[in-house]
């Protein structure tokens, strides 16, 4: 049965697609026949979509005014040598409005935009290189655990600057994987990129697009899947620059009137009920799917997009299925997910889709033949802001396990999920990072090897915030950056940091737990806090106490045999203080214990968390 009800199935809506458009594969390649293209021959074709116009002008670099239609459809003359709009030329759509104004815009298709530094607005740079970049290495296989990495480029230097794809290919994916955020260009760069202008343009602040390609390229070398962030819920209400009134009206892309604005974002919101607009937006997918070899996307805003009140306001959805469906849902936005699902795993059957979603919707990540919406992975928003609340409000000794473990585990079976212990949502907005609100002033006290103190973060303790320049810090670039250096300083305790969470993500990678079956929780308890928990043939042991450390603690397992330890947060190598011994095994006894059959003993002495493997063979380890 399926699990959305609509008033059309998405059979239907594909047939729809197919009749006017042949096959959908043509209608989402639209970025090769809409904006300017070079003909065989060196000439010019400008083909536009602008239904409240009255007409529509090419001016630019090369000439005055040329062409007229209403719907901004142009041929130049034969060109026999040369193009007709040589590469890097300075472009401006000029649109008539019916009132008689003429408006200078960009094209909703260009695929290049920049700026000068004393520029408020961008300019329309055509892009058209004498030779198109070659990639030189396939993707790599899907993998079946994605452990992700959010990365940003531009504060991707230890400097107080803007860093180029250049920096980053050379200088960060040594170091980082899985995901590039929010590239598409947008002309406030304190939007952390979600409010784009031009959605074909790769951002210029960062480098050319055959620098983003390198980028993409150089990962694959490495193996590395890069995943973008796409913005397909809303958009900049930048006009000279951006899609806002680009035909004259307010509802050229966008819903007209108060339905088309994000009362929050102050953006435009797409009206996912037109046809041309669904033809920008799938095409925009595979624009960045066949022109830059992107692996897959992780869709922003899905929670504003499901429903008509965006989730504002609705601080928490219960589970109560009033509130994912009915009247309040957005069947168009809903129809347009299942249709960028539909054409994205049948064309390109490795490829990934995550949405950041907070509601919880049943059937977001089932397949559309179930009634599903198809995507393969859902953001568990919910863990980060517990975190971050966790270490904010609430003292360590006074930590709520059952509450911890229930938004942990709170998650929809039959849906694969992604889990952050820490996003770029908590990071980015002048707050502090979770490494911050751990060590507080010891990040910058007890940075030496030499000193005792022992922290728990992940990745590498960035000893900052992250920010980006805005009036209210004075326009400064100092938080918008990220250290990577310090992991190579050998006197600091960056690199211990790192490691483990290197190794962490090796032992995950040999053993494979994220793509492993529901976790078993065997001991929460509140007093000692400790939580032990089964999953994928592990055995997860964590001291969350602030000072105690226990001796012969029972732990529960179903497994009976010898089990050892295959990570261990205590190791001198992670700045921990070595008090276990690395290959001590421990045996299963026939006691039941916590529910489960077998139990061994087990000495805690550190204050963080180990992987243990069994084997049921006990001449095996």
């Amino acid at each position: 049965s399926n699990i959305v009800k609509m008033n059309k199935p998405i059979s239907w809506h594909l047939a729809q697609l197919e009749e006017a458009e042949e096959i959908f594969d043509c209608f989402t390649l639209s970025y090769r026949s809409f904006g300017i293209q070079r003909r065989s021959d060196n000439g010019l074709v400008l083909r536009e979509w602008a239904p409240g116009a009255e007409a529509v002008f090419l001016t630019g670099d090369f000439s005055k005014f040329l062409g007229k239609n209403s719907l901004g459809n142009y041929t130049s003359p034969k060109v026999d040598k040369s193009p007709a709009i040589k590469h890097l030329t300075k472009l401006k759509l000029v649109v008539l409005t019916k009132t008689g104004e003429y408006l200078f815009w960009i094209s909703p298709w260009a695929k290049y935009v920049t700026k000068t530094l004393d520029s408020v607005t961008y300019d329309w740079t055509h892009w058209d290189p004498p030779q198109r970049y070659q990639f030189q290495h396939t993707r790599p296989p899907r993998p079946s655990s994605l452990r992700i990495y959010e990365a940003h480029v531009g504060i991707s230097s230890p400097e107080g600057k803007i860093a180029s794809y250049k920096n980053f290919t050379r200088d960060v994916l040594p170091h980082i994987k899985d995901l590039l955020m929010a590239i598409m260009e947008h002309a406030y760069y304190a939007s952390f990129g979600y409010q784009v202008t031009n959605f074909f343009a790769a951002s210029s602040r960062f480098g050319t697009p055959d620098d983003l390609k390198h980028l993409v390229d150089t990962a694959h070398s490495m193996g590395i899947t890069v995943l973008l962030d796409v913005v397909h819920r809303h958009a900049s209400s930048n006009t000279e620059d951006g899609l806002n009134y680009f035909d004259g009206t307010d509802s050229c892309f966008f819903h007209g009137g108060s339905r088309g604005n994000h009362s929050l974002w102050g953006s435009r919101l797409f009206n996912y009920s037109s046809w041309e607009v669904a033809r920008f937006l799938l095409s925009n997918l595979r624009w960045w799917k066949e022109e830059y070899h992107f692996d897959g996307f992780r869709f922003d805003a899905v929670t504003s997009m499901l429903y008509q009140h965006h989730g504002i306001g609705q601080f928490h959805f219960w589970g109560n299925y009033s509130e994912y469906f009915g009247m309040h849902v957005d069947e168009d936005a809903l129809v347009y997910l299942m249709l960028a699902n539909h054409i994205l795993h049948k064309l390109y059957p490795q490829c990934i889709t995550v949405a950041e979603d907070v509601s919880g919707m049943p059937g977001l990540c089932r397949p559309i033949e179930e009634g599903g919406l198809g995507f393969d992975y859902r953001l568990t928003m919910a863990v980060p802001d517990k975190w971050i609340q966790v270490l904010k409000e609430v003292g360590a000794e006074d930590w709520d396990l059952k509450n911890i473990v229930h938004t942990l585990t709170n998650k929809r079976r039959g849906e694969a999920s992604i889990t952050y212990a820490e996003s770029h949502d908590q990071a980015l907005v002048g707050d502090k990072s979770l490494a911050f609100w751990l060590m507080d002033k010891d990040m910058y006290t007890n940075i030496l090897l030499a000193t005792s103190t022992s922290w728990v973060s992940n990745e590498f303790g960035h000893p900052e915030w992250l920010d980006f320049p805005k009036k209210g810090n004075n326009e400064s670039y100092y938080y918008a950056h990220r250290l990577f250096n310090l992991v190579d300083i050998e006197h600091l305790r960056y690199r211990q940091l790192y490691a483990f969470d290197r190794d962490m993500n090796l032992t995950e990678d040999k053993y494979g737990w994220l793509a492993g079956c529901q976790s078993a929780v065997t001991t929460l308890n509140q007093a000692d806090k400790v939580i032990v928990f089964e999953r994928a043939n592990l055995l997860f042991v964590f001291n969350f106490h602030p000072c105690n450390s226990y001796i012969d603690y029972r732990v529960a397992v179903e497994h009976a045999g010898k089990y050892k330890i295959k990570l261990n947060s205590d190791e001198l190598q992670y700045g921990g203080q070595g008090r276990l011994v690395q290959d001590t095994e421990f045996f299963t006894e026939p006691m039941p214990f916590n529910g489960r059959a077998q139990s061994f003993l087990e000495i805690m002495r550190l204050l963080k968390n180990m992987a243990l493997k069994y084997s049921k063979r006990l001449n095996k380890s």
